[in-house]
C-alpha cells in the first residue's frame, strides 16, 4: 500500500501554529520583565523571531483561506513567573510548545511549506537548547524537538 502524501493545503495545521505563536509572543512580554542584560536582549529577540512568523502566518493564511484565527486578549500562564528562574524556565517552556506545534505541522505539508515549517521547528529548538544553557539546565539538548517526553 502507497504511503499517503502530505497535504498540499497545509491551512488547519498553520492555523494550530499561529494560536501557538500567538501564545509566544504574548508570554516573551511577561518573561523579558523578569530578566536582565544578555537574557533580556534574549529575549526580545526570540519575541521579534516568533512575531515575525506569527506575522507571516497571518498573511499566508488571509492570502490562501482568508480565514485567520483571532488572537486572545490573554494567555494563563502554567505557573506564576516572578524572578528569573521561573522566566528562563518558561522561555524553555515556550520554545518547547511551539516547536510542538510546528513538528506536528510537518506531515501537513510539502514543498515550500514544509521548508518554513522544519525551520521553525529548528529555531525553536536552536532557542530552548540556548534558554537551557542560560538557565543551567541538563541536559541542554532534547533527542527529538517538538516531540513530547
Amino acid at each position: 500500500m502507497p504511503s499517503a502524501s502530505p497535504s498540499t493545503d497545509p491551512t488547519r495545521a498553520f492555523a494550530d501554529v499561529l494560536a501557538a505563536e500567538y501564545a509566544a509572543v504574548w508570554a516573551y512580554g511577561v518573561i523579558g520583565v523578569h530578566l536582565a542584560d544578555t537574557a533580556r536582549s534574549a529575549a526580545r529577540a526570540a519575541e521579534a523571531a516568533h512575531r515575525s512568523r506569527r506575522d507571516a502566518l497571518v498573511l499566508q493564511l488571509a492570502e490562501g483561506s482568508g480565514q485567520v484565527p483571532a488572537d486572545r486578549a490573554g494567555y494563563a500562564l502554567p505557573y506564576p513567573v516572578t524572578d528569573r528562574a521561573t522566566a528562563l524556565r518558561l522561555a524553555v517552556e515556550v520554545e518547547e510548545r511551539t516547536a510542538g506545534h510546528w513538528r506536528a505541522a510537518l506531515p501537513h505539508t510539502a514543498g515550500a511549506d514544509r521548508n518554513t515549517a522544519l525551520a521553525a521547528l529548528t529555531d525553536c529548538a536552536l532557542r530552548a537548547t540556548r534558554w537551557r544553557r542560560t538557565a543551567g539546565v541538563s541536559p541542554i539538548t532534547v533527542a527529538f524537538p517538538g516531540r513530547p517526553a
